[in-house]
Parts: C-alpha cells; sequence; structure tokens
C-alpha cells in the first residue's frame, strides 16, 4: 500500500478517510449487515463497535487509528446504521450481536483483531472477548456499561440529580400516572402503531440522552426526515435492550473476566461521564487489575470530547506495540 502523509499530531484524530471496501453481510432471514473497511488492507486489523445500542457507525469512527498501520473494519449492528432493516428488534440480542461479530471476522478472512469499543461498544466487546478470546489481540474499552439494572435505573431516573431540566422534559413526555416506570412507557409509545407517537417518543428520547453525552453538553435535534428516522430507530433498539436484554447479578460481566485476564485492555473512562457513571468503570478495573485503567479528568461520556479524544488515540497508538 503507497505511504499515506497523515499529519497527525499525537492525540488528535487522523484526517479523514474513506473505506477502500465496504458492502453488505445477510446474517439471517432478517437481517443484512452494513460493513466497511479502510486505512491499510495489509494492516493489523481492529474491530470498531459503535455504541447504543443502535446509534451505528459515523465517519469519526475510522479516525482513531493510524491507516497506514491498522486494517480498520467497521460495521453497523442489527437494525442500526446502514443495516437493514433500519430499528428492527426482531432477533436482535446479544447473541445475536456476538454471533455476527464472528460471522464477520470469518466473512473478512481475519484470525485476530483488536477489538475498540465504547458505552455498548466496550458491553459488546467484553461479550465477544468473553465468547471469543483467542480471537482477540487487545481491548481499547472507553464509556464502561455492563447493561446492568442499576445502569439503566441510573440512565432513567438518576441523571436527574445533574442534569434536572432535561430529565423533566424527558420524563413529562410521560403522563404523571406512568413515571414509576418510564421504560415501559416509552416502550410502548416506540413501538405504538401511530406513527407521530413513534417519532415523538424517540425524538424526547434520543433528545434526553444527546443533551448529557458531552463534558460541554449542547442539545442536539434531529432537523432532517432521515436523521428522525435514525433517531427512533436508535431509541427503540435501547428501549428493547434495557427492557428485554440486561444482564442478571447472577451472570454479571464482571462474575465472567477471568477468561480476559491475559489479553492486554485499555480502559478509558471520563470522569464527569453522565450517561455511564465512573463507579461501573472502577468495578470493571477491580476485577480486571491487570487492565489499564484510565480516567480523564476533563472527559465526559463522548469519545470526542477533546481529553477523552486524545487518550484514545494514544491508546491504539500503544496497541501498535502489541502486534
Amino acid at each position: 500500500m503507497p505511504k499515506r502523509k497523515t499529519e497527525q499530531r499525537f492525540g488528535d484524530l487522523y484526517p479523514p478517510i474513506i473505506p477502500f471496501s465496504s458492502g453488505f453481510l445477510s446474517v439471517d432471514e432478517t437481517h443484512t449487515l452494513y460493513w466497511e473497511q479502510c486505512g491499510n488492507p495489509e494492516g493489523v486489523p481492529v474491530l470498531v463497535l459503535h455504541g447504543g445500542p443502535g446509534a451505528g457507525v459515523t465517519s469519526a469512527h475510522r479516525r482513531f487509528f493510524d491507516p497506514e498501520h491498522y486494517r480498520i473494519i467497521l460495521f453497523d449492528q442489527r437494525g442500526s446504521g446502514r443495516s437493514t432493516p433500519l430499528g428492527e428488534i426482531k432477533n436482535n440480542t446479544k447473541e445475536h450481536l456476538v454471533s455476527d461479530i464472528e460471522s464477520l471476522r470469518k466473512y473478512l478472512k481475519i484470525k485476530r483483531w483488536h477489538i475498540f469499543g465504547g458505552s455498548w461498544g466496550a458491553t459488546l466487546a467484553l461479550l465477544y472477548g468473553i465468547a471469543h478470546p483467542k480471537r482477540c489481540i487487545s481491548f481499547i474499552l472507553r464509556a464502561i456499561f455492563l447493561l446492568q439494572k442499576d445502569e439503566i435505573d441510573w440512565f432513567l431516573y438518576g441523571i436527574k440529580n445533574i442534569f434536572p431540566e432535561n430529565w423533566e422534559h424527558f420524563s413529562h413526555y410521560i403522563p404523571e400516572n406512568e413515571r414509576d416506570d418510564l421504560l415501559g412507557a416509552y416502550y410502548r409509545r416506540l413501538k405504538s402503531h401511530n406513527p407521530k407517537v413513534r417519532t415523538e417518543a424517540g425524538l424526547n428520547w434520543s433528545t434526553y440522552e444527546s443533551s448529557c453525552l458531552s463534558f460541554y453538553p449542547k442539545i442536539q435535534t434531529p432537523s432532517h426526515r432521515d436523521e428522525e428516522d435514525i433517531a427512533y430507530a436508535t431509541s427503540l433498539i435501547e428501549a428493547h435492550y434495557f427492557k428485554n436484554e440486561t444482564i442478571p447479578e447472577e451472570n454479571s460481566i464482571l462474575k465472567r473476566i477471568s477468561a480476559l485476564k491475559k489479553i492486554p485492555c485499555s480502559i478509558i473512562q471520563g470522569r464527569y461521564d453522565i450517561i455511564c457513571p465512573v463507579s461501573t468503570a472502577y468495578n470493571l478495573h477491580k476485577a480486571w487489575p491487570e487492565a489499564d485503567y484510565i480516567i480523564v479528568p476533563d472527559g465526559g461520556h463522548s469519545a470526542l470530547d477533546v481529553q477523552v479524544c486524545r487518550r484514545l488515540v494514544k491508546a491504539t497508538e500503544h496497541a501498535k506495540l502489541l502486534t
């Protein structure tokens, strides 16, 4: 592959790149996944797992990696982004997604790869690693989320202690007599047969989450129909996973981490991550002391918060030494 001048300042994102290949992989009678590869076709493979669940990948996800060193693989999980059908929750479980990763690995003829994921992407990375540890060179995990009930309760109710205005807007969309079960109330509306109700619920959920993402928060309201469709699909898939796919304490990821202890890992956590509070990352650190544990003192949830972003790029640079 010809050398590409990146002009990257250490710790900053690499310049924008475009895929050298992309396509669609049918994984069952319902779901077809979009995938793409960027960087060096002969490089060290790294898999990017997006958050949400349901958020999909963006062009920014490509830019955390040296494109001369890495073969960067991204895909939209079931129901997400450019995968079809958008927003589909049928046959959409943790086990399906782990199986999809293995299907993609085999399809692309990859023996082993680095795993890079944040928030829900970190959850999925851990679940995949526990199931297939021999396929993982290393992990870079951000904004740790373990799909436990207490984390979901925090998202639905605890955030009001930090963002009371945003939470009030989120909760008051639901009639008062249903607010003791915000998840159930939103889920019913997100599955409504009325398109207007579905869209309104999706926009409210999406706006609430986006307004709490960053160290310097700003509300991001979808302004176009396609953005509304993606916001709805993401909200539905998130609510679906929160309601139906939580991991009980007796089967917690923390109790299964021994399968990964010999694999290098960087845990990168914003101190002021309001979506996925630092306590979960700390619990993972205690269960996995062999992993690097990096707290970003002026970081929030978003991978694009300046200092979080820089630590992630440093981690991908360090991972070069592992291959």
